[in-house]
């Protein structure tokens, strides 16, 4: 497990040098950030000083040299915009949007597990056409569109949750105040990723439950309970554990829009004013993070197949 665990990490080094090239070419190609600067009010002299200021009058290849030297010492450089250390920016906003991430995914899964097994043992009864009408309405109803609908319900209409932020304004906050802000977004992630889920499971669960050693399990009266939660699901968890790592990544991705729409104070907040500000640092800072976790989630996958299934070898 442990050369594995090295021998992943070794391929992930140019996996992401790679990504991070690609990142930076595409964010150059989209437009300076001393576009945003122009104005009647900016002389031409005030822009090619900060463009030398900024090493924007260097050739692409060279700002991304610049910027990996930097990188490899620990420094992640500097927003355009507000001047404060990328790192730190990140570091105080990864908080929140772990914290989203991690609600989501366990209420996702805490509803799409029970359901995916019951629509799987009463295939074709109602129960089942149920579930997987709400599976299918999950994955296509879009976010931000259940987002406005869930605020004018529950903000507009009825004033029962608040429908931006973290914490009350003028309040230190507290659990409950984080809960009740939590709400919102958690269900409108958790929404589509228990949509997704719930087919996925569905389908792992059928396809177990045709296996000719629990026809066996069941002919021996061993019990319905243990037959389904002890045999058949532990060898549907590898299907489970597959899902489960696809959608971190499409977590971290999902949670830029519902952080916009929600004020949510994470990272996808963050990126989203850095995009319309083209703060070049703060960007790849991010672009950065996101393939790291990306790289992370296949890693842990992996390993826990391993747990799951001592039957496959990690070769």
């Amino acid at each position: 497990m442990g050369k594995y665990i090295i021998k992943r990490i070794l391929i992930a080094i140019p996996v992401l040098i790679g990504i991070t090239v690609i990142d930076y070419v595409i964010m150059c190609l989209a437009g300076s950030p001393l576009e945003m600067l122009q104005g009647p009010r900016v002389s031409q002299a005030t822009l090619e000083a900060k463009e030398i200021a900024l090493g924007l009058d260097k050739p692409v290849f060279v700002q991304y040299f610049i910027w990996l030297s930097q990188l490899l010492q620990g420094n992640m450089g500097y927003s355009m915009k507000s001047y404060e250390p990328v790192s730190s920016m990140i570091a105080s906003r990864l908080g929140p949007t772990l914290l989203l991430m991690g609600a989501s995914l366990l209420v996702s899964l805490m509803i799409a597990i029970p359901a995916g097994i019951y629509s799987a043992i009463h295939q074709y009864s109602k129960g089942d056409y149920a579930v997987v009408t709400f599976s299918f309405l999950g994955s296509s109803i879009p976010g931000f569109f259940l987002a406005l609908l869930l605020i004018y319900v529950f903000t507009v209409k009825l004033g029962w949750l608040p429908s931006s932020g973290m914490t009350t304004l003028g309040t230190e906050g507290g659990f409950w105040d984080v809960a009740k802000h939590m709400v919102m977004p958690v269900l409108v992630l958790a929404f589509s990723l228990a949509g997704s889920n719930i087919r996925y499971i569905r389908s792992s669960m059928l396809e177990i439950l045709e296996k000719d050693y629990l026809r066996t399990a069941r002919a021996k009266g061993i019990g319905r309970f243990k037959v389904i939660y002890k045999h058949a699901l532990r060898n549907a968890l590898v299907s489970i554990v597959t899902v489960i790592g696809m959608h971190i990544p499409m977590l971290f991705g999902g949670a830029v829009i519902i952080e916009q729409v929600f004020s949510w104070p994470g990272i996808g907040l963050m990126t989203m004013s850095a995009i319309t500000a083209r703060d070049y640092p703060v960007i790849m800072g991010v672009c950065l993070l996101s393939a790291i976790v990306v790289l992370l989630a296949n890693l842990i996958t992996d390993i826990v197949y391993a747990l799951v299934d001592p039957t496959i070898s990690l070769n």
